[in-house]
């Protein structure tokens, strides 16, 4: 299995390198490759209103590679201390800078080169000063334990090969009382394997979602309470008819067993303030 997890993680970084270079060449990142914008995945298409794309550098919004917009749904406060998961080009990390202010700090973590270097631009362009970006795995976050107040990711989780990691250093960092907000792909019920495999062309994002109630699961495992799973997109084969025809893909043939069983979702959850590590004696804390 290591090497399983190695592979995931090197197609991962070219997929996502190459789309940071797609956007320094004058092009779009949006999933699926497609040379022109309406023709994305719509997955990822729509995701950030008007006045949100006037805040940011162009090349950020090209840059994004999301299924949601957790700095719209996340609660952040000023002066409080965000990481993104899998930052990318940087969208969501100055996006939550501006609602954090100058008293409060955005950590973006990515493990791509050539999407750090765009991130850096960004925030250059930007004139983002609360900005710091990181180079690393989110399966190993490159912080101290407690340092954060809010976690935030855009459909990156999904494509990790160890989920259970992720969600315990994600544990690990926040401080307690500490959020987690991301937006990710999830799914509904169960999906033939040889199901999931046809639709890898247009869920190549998400071809590592996990179930809604084991992402449930995983996060109580992890040690969080107050877990919610919102629905944001239930997709639709329709949506994406012509996408998946493109790639070859007998649309009819799945659309019974695809049908409104992806989706994007609002995952919350929180860090209790309090653990029971402290308890002591064999009656217990008093």
């Amino acid at each position: 299995m290591p090497d399983a997890n190695v592979n995931i993680k090197e197609v991962v970084k070219e997929k996502y390198g190459q789309a940071a270079l797609r956007v320094t060449s004058g092009g779009s990142s949006c999933c699926g490759a497609a040379p022109a914008r309406e023709f994305c995945d719509p997955i990822t298409a729509n995701l950030y209103d008007e006045s949100q794309a006037q805040q940011i550098p162009e090349e950020a919004m090209l840059a994004s590679l999301g299924c949601g917009n957790p700095t719209a749904l996340a609660e952040l406060n000023p002066g409080e201390t965000v990481l993104d998961l899998g930052s990318g080009g940087g969208i969501d990390v100055l996006l939550a800078a501006k609602r954090v202010g100058p008293t409060g700090k955005a950590y973006g973590l990515d493990m791509t080169d050539e999407m750090l270097a765009l991130a850096n631009e960004n925030k250059r362009k930007a004139g983002a000063e609360n900005v710091e970006f990181l180079k690393g795995e989110i399966e190993s976050i490159p912080l101290p334990d407690n340092t954060v107040d809010v976690i935030i990711s855009n459909c990156v989780i999904n494509l990790s090969a160890d989920k259970d990691r992720v969600l315990r250093e994600a544990f690990r960092v926040l401080k307690p009382g500490g959020r987690f907000a991301v937006s990710d792909l999830v799914t509904r019920g169960e999906i033939a394997p040889e199901v999931r495999h046809s639709v890898l062309a247009w869920v190549g994002c998400i071809a590592g979602a996990l179930e809604e109630n084991d992402y449930r699961g995983k996060l109580a495992a992890a040690g969080f309470e107050q877990i919610e799973v919102e629905p944001t997109r239930i997709y639709r084969v329709e949506d994406a008819r012509e996408f998946l025809s493109s790639a070859g893909i007998d649309v009819d043939a799945i659309a019974a067993q695809v049908d409104e069983k992806f989706m994007s979702a609002f995952v919350r959850a929180v860090k209790p303030r309090q653990t029971q590590e402290a308890c002591c004696g064999p009656t217990g804390c008093s």
